[in-house]
């Protein structure tokens, strides 16, 4: 789950049916497209994926066990992968034999394969995924707060409750654009502190580690590992954009592997350095000093200004639906009112995660995707494929039904 990710936008455009033309632009755009080369799609997918969720691993490996928690970030990497694909498979199929045109966006693909019913099966999830995500920011953000400077951590909600209703006011995010680059480099300067403390630490002493959890906590893990890998809205606008499609998958696969590297060696060394005493929030662990605390400080800051960006397609969606596209205000503050008051019901940021990764990110993530490959490809798949396609969708849902049931009860302890 990205800093940026308003590729998650479900585009509003209507879908036409066009004679196909290699020719053809795959966006209906007004100017001259900037194609992408391999390199920045490779960028682009690391910086739409990781994000704030990747803090939370260390405490998901605690809770799995080690070689628990580096199996399912390993399953999850590849599955994610093999759904990103399918995507980019079915829209190449609608545009090229079909003729659909104008497939910019995963809910235009929802459209052209099961209509309305379709882009209201993804609109729903985006608006959740979405606002769970800045649910999960104002969580980060207190509780880090509350960390440095010990108050109780509604009180740090409430604090910026009144700027995010200023912030979510502005129609055009364009001025808050330049943040992205401030908040990937906060993102990896917070990955390097940490890594460095766990170093430090593991030198000291290497604690007691367990390898594998109950089957709870390994459902546990698995929704925030679906949650940090979260970026399928992404992967069409960025297909659209690569310089040589021949060679996205390989570019996307490649991506794939260098986020789960970094998962697994976070997740795992951070575990290894704490041991019992790995928090939610594994930057809260980090030793006192200059360094640490403005690190934490940074976290919050890119995170507060980044709960708008994230916030534009749940707009897009809401005030489509209400408002005939109109801009509301009083709809957005209604909003942001809502994402506060839940976020000051969450006590842990990482069962956040997990419910997040469980009940909305499966959905999205895999159960859509294998959905819509199987309504377009069902006539020509044979059984195997049409087994593995199936096998997709009801691990989606099982896991989004264990998950959700499981991170719930864990929500509950915490309280």
């Amino acid at each position: 789950m990205g800093f940026f990710k308003n590729e998650a936008s479900s585009s509003s455009n209507s879908l036409a049916r066009t004679a196909h033309s290699e020719s053809a632009p795959l966006l209906n755009t007004h100017g001259p497209i900037t194609l992408s080369s391999q390199p920045k799609t490779f960028a682009n997918v690391f910086i739409a994926i990781v994000g704030a969720g990747v803090l939370g691993l260390p405490y998901a490996f605690k809770r799995t066990g080690w070689a628990a928690g580096t199996l399912i970030i390993i399953a999850i990497g590849v599955l994610t992968y093999h759904c990103m694909m399918l995507l980019v498979r079915t829209r190449r199929r609608l545009e090229r034999d079909i003729g659909f045109a104008q497939i910019a966006s995963f809910g235009d693909l929802g459209s052209a394969v099961a209509g309305p019913t379709g882009r209201l099966a993804v609109d729903a999830m985006i608006v959740l995924s979405q606002a769970g995500f800045c649910i999960g920011y104002l969580i980060f953000i207190s509780n880090t707060l509350a960390h440095l400077f010990p108050n109780p951590k509604s009180l740090y909600i409430l604090a910026v409750f009144p700027f995010q209703l200023a912030l979510n006011s502005i129609r055009s995010l364009t001025l808050l654009a330049p943040l992205s680059i401030f908040a990937n480099i906060v993102d990896i300067v917070a990955m390097g502190a940490v890594l460095r403390e766990d170093v430090v630490a593991g030198a000291r002493y290497w604690p007691d580690l367990k390898a594998f959890g109950g089957p709870s906590e390994i459902l546990y893990g698995f929704g925030v590992a679906v949650f940090s890998f979260e970026g399928m809205g992404m992967v069409l606008p960025l297909e659209s954009e690569a310089a040589d499609k021949g060679q996205f998958g390989r570019t996307i696969g490649l991506s794939m592997g260098v986020i789960s590297f970094i998962y697994v060696a976070f997740g795992a060394l951070g575990y290894a350095a704490f041991g019992g005493e790995t928090r939610d929030i594994i930057t809260t662990n980090l030793s006192g000093g200059a360094v640490a605390v403005a690190v934490q400080v940074g976290l919050c800051i890119n995170l507060f200004f980044t709960f708008p960006v994230m916030m534009n397609p749940v707009y897009e969606v809401v005030e489509r639906l209400a408002c005939g596209k109109r801009y509301c205000v009083w709809l957005r503050w209604a909003v942001v009112a809502t994402v506060s008051l839940v976020a000051l019901l969450v006590p842990n940021f990482t069962d956040f995660l997990s419910l997040v990764g469980s009940s909305v990110c499966c959905v999205l993530g895999f159960v859509l995707p294998a959905s819509f490959h199987l309504r377009v490809f069902w006539s020509e798949m044979g059984w195997l494929g049409v087994a593995f396609d199936g096998a997709i969708i009801l691990s989606g849902v099982i896991l989004a039904v264990s998950g959700t049931y499981t991170s719930i009860m864990a929500f509950f302890c915490s309280v």
